[in-house]
């Protein structure tokens, strides 16, 4: 089974890889990082983009951190990180679906009341989109 990991690097994010690894019967976990690319931003010419994702992926490559690098290790866990560019619940359920994941995890910020609905909520998104299971862990 191969299951899919939103992350971002955070601690919510660091709980979900967490839970997927000790929690799941999996072949292989996908850590998958959306950067979110301004919509504006691809109408200032191909090459700019281009240019700019090309960094923004040598920025997010090195966000797995080390000590997490060593527990997938540890837990003998073959693992592959994998950055999209977009808004992070669209981007997250096509990868879902494009790839055939079996099961999405996502971390919860936990946000509530105001917060959550002016900043909507990526794991909720998911839920209602995902064509698989999805957990969320807190």
């Amino acid at each position: 089974m191969t299951i899919l990991v939103a992350y971002d690097g955070s601690g919510p994010a660091q709980q979900a890889v967490e839970y997927a690894v000790r929690n799941g019967s999996t072949e292989e976990i996908v850590l998958l990082h959306v950067v979110e690319v301004p919509t504006g931003l691809i109408d200032a010419g191909i090459d700019f983009v281009q240019e700019q994702l090309k960094e923004e992926r040598g920025e997010t490559t090195g966000a797995v951190s080390d000590e997490l690098k060593e527990f997938l290790r540890a837990e003998d866990v073959e693992f592959r990180f994998e950055t999209a560019f977009g808004k992070p619940s669209r981007e997250i359920v096509s990868f879902a679906e494009e790839h055939d994941i079996e099961t999405i995890v996502v971390g919860s910020h936990g946000r509530e009341s105001v917060s959550r609905v002016l900043l909507g909520s990526v794991a909720e998104n998911v839920v209602r989109r995902s064509p698989t299971t999805v957990t969320v862990v807190r």
